[in-house]
């Protein structure tokens, strides 16, 4: 199983100020340097935190996997098609969100993501979409030729040790399993997981990467990134 470290709450950081650090290219070359076998970035129409002189400077620098989350749109779809990064996860966004609250509806959206998934493959760009451990949805998502999807484990890791959370855990698995029947070649996770509730993920020889972020920037403020990092990278190589 491998890591891929998301690196926009470091934006966040920065703009909290609207300074010019921390600066979240640097904290990927870190990460990689770390460990970390893929960096993620989330460019929102709202440019809350990652902004376009980012991605491409990350498209520049990353050796490992860029990984461009987005919106389904005309104008996500011109900046992917310009800067390229090896993977497009498509995510759902609502303006007032705090963070992503959802996987994409995608048997809801398939006639739009039918049109629009294509455009990013003939460039050259592999395709994900974030969803949630829903199994009419990963049918929805294989049907529609992608390669991969990333597993929402949001509703897991939202939740206290006890019955519902192995309920959400079961969940996850039996998606990744699902997913891997219906044809899709891998299998991703992530959404609020940090370094105790990640473990019972780690079990799960389905999923073959997981996208973490925020806890790891949490860590890094107080122990550095390479050092949170690579705590992390080595919980999943212990358990893997």
């Amino acid at each position: 199983m491998r890591l891929a470290v998301n690196i926009d709450h470091f934006a966040t950081l920065r703009e909290a100020r609207r300074v010019g650090e921390p600066e979240p290219v640097l904290a990927a070359l870190l990460a990689e340097q770390a460990g970390a076998e893929g960096v993620v970035c989330h460019l929102r129409r709202d440019r809350r935190h990652i902004k376009e002189r980012d991605l491409r400077l990350l498209r520049q620098t990353v050796r490992t996997k860029l990984n461009l989350e987005m919106a389904a749109t005309a104008d996500m779809l011109k900046v992917a098609l310009e800067v390229k990064p090896d993977v497009v996860s498509l995510v759902p966004e609502r303006p007032a969100e705090l963070t992503t609250e959802g996987g994409l509806n995608v048997a809801a959206g398939r006639k739009a993501l039918a049109a629009f998934i294509p455009k990013l493959r003939k460039a050259g760009i592999r395709v994900s979409i974030f969803i949630d451990a829903d199994k009419s949805q990963i049918l929805a998502a294989s049907e529609l030729d992608v390669p991969l999807v990333e597993i929402n484990t949001g509703a897991y890791a939202d939740l206290k040790p006890g019955r519902r959370r192995d309920k959400a855990l079961e969940d996850v698995r039996q998606a990744a399993e699902f997913g891997l029947e219906c044809g899709l070649e891998e299998i991703h996770a992530g959404h609020g997981l940090d370094y105790v509730n990640v473990l019972p993920i780690l079990d799960i020889a389905e999923i073959s990467e997981l996208s973490i972020g925020f806890s790891i920037i949490a860590r890094a403020a107080m122990v550095g990134v390479g050092p949170a990092v690579g705590e992390m990278v080595r919980l999943i190589r212990r358990r893997t």
